[in-house]
């Protein structure tokens, strides 16, 4: 029958081999008996010690990579839904243009979500150097988080001028930053643009791409 004493588990029978080896050497050696016998167990146990910690080794080297590769995963995948979110609800974009590109294709059969009705309103937390925090609610429902029903989210739009100057009254000067999905979201701007002045435009996107009525326009200066 099988010896019961090995352990089964790699790390308590690294410690039990080498600790069997040396005492089993001792008793022959007090035995007198021909140490050679000894020799197909002392390079069994060689091997062991050299491919057992390269194993381990090799282990952990896997789980960091994983971690590594699940990680970028994260953020790639959270790179990936806000420019989906904007391929959907451009205007020009067509069911061939999302095929293509691997997103969800509107179904055509059911009835389209009509455009949104209301306005959101733009809270800006401009505490911060360099970075502006947006909150988002919509006219019709200000104490509460919630889009209105039927919508993606709401597009940002931004425009930068010079301290003291108003903002840009032409639509086309407002530059698409994000569509914000949830409640809130950040705005980040390069260290140049300190002390300029942040217009911000946005309106409500339906589930189909239908944009709604624009906000008021609201500013916040972009702390140096």
């Amino acid at each position: 029958m099988p010896e019961q004493r090995i352990p089964r588990a790699d790390g308590g029978f690294a410690a039990y081999a080498n600790h069997y080896y040396e005492a089993v050497k001792k008793w022959w050696e007090t035995q007198g008996l021909d140490p050679t016998d000894l020799k197909p167990l002392e390079t069994a146990l060689a091997e062991w010690n050299k491919d057992y910690p390269a194993h381990v080794a090799a282990q952990n080297k896997a789980a960091a990579a994983r971690q590594t590769k699940d990680a970028a995963k994260r953020e790639l995948e959270r790179q990936i839904r806000p420019i989906s979110a904007f391929v959907q609800s451009y205007p020009k974009t067509t069911d061939a243009d999302r095929a293509t590109i691997g997103i969800t294709v509107k179904d055509t059969g059911a009835t389209p979500t009509p455009a949104p009705t209301s306005r959101p309103l733009l809270l800006i937390d401009s505490g911060n150097r360099l970075t502006h925090r947006l909150r988002l609610v919509d006219e019709s429902t200000p104490t509460r988080a919630a889009r209105p029903r039927g919508t993606l989210g709401a597009e940002v739009y931004v425009a930068l001028v010079d301290p003291r100057q108003p903002p840009p009254a032409d639509i086309s000067s407002y530059k698409f930053v994000r569509t914000v999905t949830r409640g809130g979201a950040e705005v980040a701007f390069p260290s140049e643009q300190g002390g300029q002045t942040a217009a911000y435009l946005v309106r409500w996107v339906s589930a189909t791409g239908e944009p709604g009525p624009w906000s008021e326009t609201v500013t916040a200066t972009v702390a140096a």
